[in-house]
């Protein structure tokens, strides 16, 4: 590390428990093999808005979902702009970062991307199914989702602040990770029913212009985002979330030789976003 290596502050909740994910693991380890390009420090997300002073950029990892500590991500992420402290993710992302509207926009866009419906839709109005997902639109880890019968979402209160999505069976999920819009690698779950046992996945050209398209749609300047999607049955790919606010990278599960092509990538992406400062 050399004497002017940038400054860089690392978000994460190294308390925080994910289902089937390490997230304390993977940050320890992603934060070690930082420093030897960054001067270094790691913050709990409630603590960013009053520490971020004094670096060059802010790094977003795993600090668990927003939903947790509202207040203090807004201080945040206000304290950012009004400092001009770039942060990366940058806070422009339209995907997960602003909430899971954006699905409902992508559905009446006539994109590839699971059927979602603003909560408060009419069921009648609603694609016909046997049975529905209803997530808050706020969500991450599954935290408030649903599964009901039409029966039940018909006499549910509608709810704007939810989503809905009639269930889709499909084979499997499989999530595509991208630097500055430049694809590292893909990893799938061949059980449907463990979402997190995943394995390394060999993406086709047309697997990856499918992903492609959703990185390009968020136009970020730079950063990691996350393509997740699902496989129907047909053999079609449906996007069922577009990360771009803290996604979980799973390095653990990589070969050395593309884990060092992701921190690569990583540590170029990061000193472009300092630049930016």
């Amino acid at each position: 590390m050399t004497r002017h290596a940038p400054r860089l502050l690392y978000v994460t909740d190294l308390a925080y428990r994910a289902a089937g994910r390490r997230y304390a693991d993977e940050d320890l380890e992603l934060s070690a093999r930082l420093r030897a390009d960054f001067t270094l420090a790691l913050c709990d997300p409630r603590d960013a808005a009053r520490l971020m002073d004094g670096f060059d950029a802010v790094l977003v990892r795993n600090s668990g979902p927003v939903l947790h500590y509202r207040a203090a991500y807004a201080e945040f992420r206000a304290e950012a702009l009004r400092r001009g402290i770039p942060v990366h993710n940058p806070l422009t992302g339209r995907a997960d970062m602003a909430g899971k509207g954006y699905l409902v926009e992508l559905t009446r866009a006539g994109l590839p991307v699971i059927p979602t419906y603003a909560g408060d839709t009419p069921p009648e109005r609603l694609p016909a199914s046997g049975s529905y997902v209803v997530k808050p639109v706020d969500g991450a880890d599954s935290v408030g989702l649903a599964h009901l019968d039409p029966v039940a979402l018909a006499a549910r209160t509608p709810d704007a602040g939810t989503l809905v999505q009639p269930y889709i069976p499909f084979r499997y999920e499989v999530s595509f990770t991208f630097v500055d819009g430049d694809f590292q690698y893909a990893l799938y779950a061949p059980d449907p029913a463990r979402r997190w046992e995943l394995v390394p996945y060999r993406a086709s050209a047309a697997d990856l212009a499918f992903a492609r398209r959703f990185v390009d749609w968020n136009a970020l300047p730079y950063g990691i985002q996350r393509v997740d999607a699902c496989r129907t049955r047909e053999g079609d790919l449906l996007l069922v979330e577009l990360e771009d606010h803290n996604p979980y990278l799973s390095l653990g599960l990589l070969d050395a030789e593309t884990r060092t092509g992701f921190e690569r990538a990583l540590v170029a992406s990061l000193r472009r976003a300092a630049a930016h400062g």
